[in-house]
């Protein structure tokens, strides 16, 4: 590419060695850039199902480009008379590229008989020079949008089961303690001290726990005992136990639904840690994974430098065996020519041999005559 001002504008300047041997239909340029858009020349050195040389300018990455892609630009391309620019071809247009147009130029560019006449300019030692010039006008979407990734998608459900995890761990949800209940029998007799201080005990154990065995059973002799005693409580533990035994039933049958309850949480809360650990372990994997996918992408990027490089030296090679090719065209020229000038100059030592014999005949015999 020539440098350019404008940065929506460049040129490039494509040069087909041996042209009349290209057995191919139809022939790609290498991609070049303008202001960030790939495109490259397409010719068809035996013509587009005509008999001029076709020539079309196209977009060479339209299957990489995002959907409902376009680039609006003005071009045009040329055929260069290397012998006198003045007699160049270049026709010009402006088009909109799309996915399903993504070429556009001329079928008829230049009749192959006149590009092929020996006369002319356009082939010089069987190289044909095509130059393109390119003006972008509009894009959509713009070139800088990077597509995405991959490994884009996992990023982002990861993130979102990060943020799932994180929740879960702040917001862990305790559980109190169980209660349980049992049957029991009605007392109604009055206890002496020593019957209140067992009951009082036994309240208090099974208040502490009620899920142990039996213990609604114990629960209840023990609101019976107390209910009946005259001494060892207060009026406040009177007015309680009256109130429990009361509604015993009805609260034993809460703390009975309570206890299913509670196991079935608690079954359910052991089957959400198992999943939970699950998705941790899933988690700290796609930790593991992104790291390993970056270590790739560096190897990456390093294959891609290296490559860049072997490409540079490919390009100067090609180069060079340009020049040797070009100069041992310039040697096979001038043997040739030389060849030909020693053919005409044996030719002219030959006949000037054949005179000096001649000359040297005579010159004998008339000093033989006279010596």
């Amino acid at each position: 590419m020539d440098a350019q001002n404008d940065v929506n504008r460049g040129e490039f300047t494509w040069k087909i060695s041996y042209f009349s041997e290209q057995d191919a239909n139809k022939l790609y340029s290498e991609a070049f850039t303008v202001s960030g858009c790939k495109w490259r020349i397409l010719v068809f050195p035996k013509g587009n199902n005509t008999d001029h040389l076709s020539l079309y300018l196209d977009v060479p990455d339209s299957a990489m480009l995002p959907n409902g892609w376009t680039r609006k630009a003005k071009f045009s391309l040329s055929v260069i008379d290397q012998i006198n620019n003045g007699r160049s071809i270049r026709k010009g247009t402006q088009h909109v590229f799309t996915a399903t147009q993504i070429d556009r130029g001329y079928p008829s560019f230049i009749p192959l008989t006149d590009l092929h006449n020996r006369t002319g300019g356009y082939l010089v030692n069987d190289t044909l020079v095509i130059k393109a010039e390119v003006c972008i006008l509009r894009v959509t979407p713009p070139v800088n949008i990077q597509p995405a990734r991959p490994t884009d998608g996992f990023d982002f459900y990861f993130t979102g089961l990060e943020e799932l995890i994180n929740a879960a761990e702040t917001n862990g949800v305790n559980v109190g303690s169980s209660w349980g209940h049992q049957k029991g029998a009605l007392t109604a007799k009055i206890p002496s001290l020593e019957e209140v201080r067992k009951a009082k005990q036994s309240l208090k154990e099974c208040l502490s726990d009620l899920f142990k065995l039996n213990m609604k059973e114990r629960l209840w002799d023990a609101l019976s005992t107390l209910s009946s005693a005259r001494t060892g409580l207060s009026s406040e533990q009177h007015i309680a136990i009256e109130k429990f035994r009361e509604n015993f039933n009805d609260f034993t049958s809460d703390f009975l639904t309570f206890e299913q309850d509670n196991a079935e949480f608690e079954l359910e809360k052991l089957q959400r840690d198992q999943w939970f650990s699950a998705m941790t372990k899933c988690h700290e994997a796609h930790i593991f994974c992104k790291k390993l996918m970056g270590d790739l992408v560096k190897e990456e990027e390093e294959l891609k430098r290296k490559l860049e490089g072997v490409k540079s030296r490919s390009d100067k090679l090609l180069s060079d065996w340009e020049i040797v090719r070009v100069k041992s065209e310039e040697a096979k020229l001038g043997y040739e020519d030389k060849q030909k000038k020693v053919a005409e100059a044996e030719e002219k030592k030959r006949i000037a041999e054949e005179r000096m014999s001649r000359s040297t005949t005579a010159w004998s015999n008339l000093k033989t005559q006279f010596c």
